[in-house]
């Protein structure tokens, strides 16, 4: 499922929308980094700054989706939605993979215009890319049937080493990494959600730790203490955030 076996032009044909933003992506790097291009007026005129927002520049809640600070930055959201898009184009369509994808990241930089300073100003795809996370956990929730337990498995997986890495490096967008999780959560749930469902949702992820914690009891000491470790680190970086 995430293991990409096509060739270029069948990548380009099997998903557009992925292989249109990720040319999006690297255009406007290349317009960031060649001397023949005004450089600073993209940065200045696309990034994401909340001042500049209200005061009614609200193309900026859109536009840092596609912008990013380096090629470093740049080459791992790029890989990211590379690596995780394609499956979800897709099972949604193209259209609905964009409106979810876009969405997601719009809802992350208006948290960000709404909980950081009005000197904030940022970019990147992550907020977008943690909503495709979040909609897949949707699908786990609800539809479990669309994934096999393994790739159920690797998403949350990823995800949880995501949100830990998330509190861990510096110059990240914490509010909108979490709120485009959120985001791409809610937009996966609302079209499936209802009590029965929900409740069966609760009861199995609460069997599930159930069975981790007597698993847990179960285990060296030291894999104990490295895991209560990770966990203790990520507490700690959301709290020297505040």
């Amino acid at each position: 499922m995430f293991t990409r076996t096509e060739s270029f032009r069948e990548f380009i044909r099997f998903y557009p929308m992925v292989s249109i933003i990720v040319a999006i992506h690297l255009v406007l790097y290349l317009l960031t980094i060649l001397p023949i291009f005004p450089n600073y007026w993209f940065f200045e005129t696309f990034s994401g700054v909340n001042l500049y927002i209200m005061e009614g520049e609200v193309w900026r809640l859109i536009t840092p989706i596609f912008m990013h600070s380096g090629f470093s930055h740049m080459l791992f959201n790029s890989f990211s939605l590379v690596l995780f898009g394609p499956a979800l184009e897709r099972m949604l369509g193209s259209g609905r993979f964009l409106f979810v994808y876009l969405l997601s990241g719009l809802i992350a930089n208006v948290a960000t215009l709404l909980l950081e300073p009005l000197t904030y100003t940022h970019v990147g795809s992550s907020g977008a890319i943690f909503g495709l996370f979040g909609y897949y956990i949707a699908i786990i929730m609800f539809q479990k049937h669309m994934l096999s337990k393994q790739n159920s498995q690797i998403i949350l997986t990823l995800c949880v080493v995501s949100l830990i890495m998330t509190f861990l490096q510096p110059n990240i967008n914490i509010t909108a990494h979490l709120f485009g999780l959120l985001g791409g959560f809610l937009l996966g749930a609302i079209p499936y959600f209802n009590k029965k469902d929900f409740s069966k949702s609760i009861i199995s992820t609460a069997n599930w730790a159930s069975s981790k914690r007597k698993s847990a009891a179960r285990q060296s000491p030291l894999k104990v203490l490295i895991w209560a470790a990770i966990i203790i680190i990520a507490i700690v970086g959301l709290l020297a955030q505040k």
